[in-house]
């Protein structure tokens, strides 16, 4: 009997871990030019924004900074419970501005903190108020031991119709100082065109 029910587990664990590495296979590059970039991010402390403006270095790319209306609380603590039960409840929070002539941007890297193992809420918002179709999202986070968590999962099922490059974690206590592997991977992700 604990042989059978060994077996079945471990037979549950390979599933779920094949389906993860599915979601993870390796993408080929999307080619495009940097005006074609958008590199749209929302952050609390910072540490997306850091990543968001090496990205912006790095293609060429525009930079769209996702801000609510309603700023979340500056008390850490405030922070994490507003956050938490946002997320929780799937809120999308109205957004303070929109990006201009979205339609021009053929990639969109899309940047978030790792809030409860998903995308920040105002990340939501931002991806409910666009049409997403044929465009390549890439998304990145930035988390303080979670890594990916379900972000992108979570990523991928508000973008119907769109097409995803290589998502990218990277700690945000060592975000600053992550240019080379940060850089490694958008040369990974987008080859520019002449």
């Amino acid at each position: 009997m604990i042989g059978k029910t060994m077996v079945c587990l471990m037979a549950a664990a390979l599933g779920a871990g094949c389906g993860r590495a599915a979601e993870n296979a390796t993408v080929p590059k999307v080619e495009t030019a940097p005006g074609k970039i958008l590199i749209a991010y929302y952050s609390w402390s910072g540490n997306t924004r850091s990543a968001a403006e090496q990205i912006r270095k790095l293609t060429g790319g525009t930079i769209f900074e996702i801000r609510p209306v309603q700023a979340y609380p500056s008390d850490y603590r405030a922070c994490v419970a507003q956050a938490k039960r946002e997320c929780r409840d799937e809120f999308k929070p109205e957004l303070a501005t929109k990006v201009a002539d979205f339609a021009k941007y053929d990639v969109i890297f899309v940047g978030t903190p790792n809030w409860w193992s998903t995308m920040a809420p105002s990340v939501r918002s931002f991806l409910a108020g666009y049409d997403f179709s044929g465009k390549t999202v890439i998304p990145f986070v930035t988390h303080g031991g979670g890594g990916m968590a379900d972000c992108e999962r979570d990523i991928r099922k508000a973008c119907p119709g769109a097409v995803f490059g290589q998502g990218g974690a990277f700690s945000g206590n060592g975000i600053r100082n992550a240019g080379s592997r940060l850089a490694e991977w958008v040369s990974s992700t987008v080859k520019f065109l002449p």
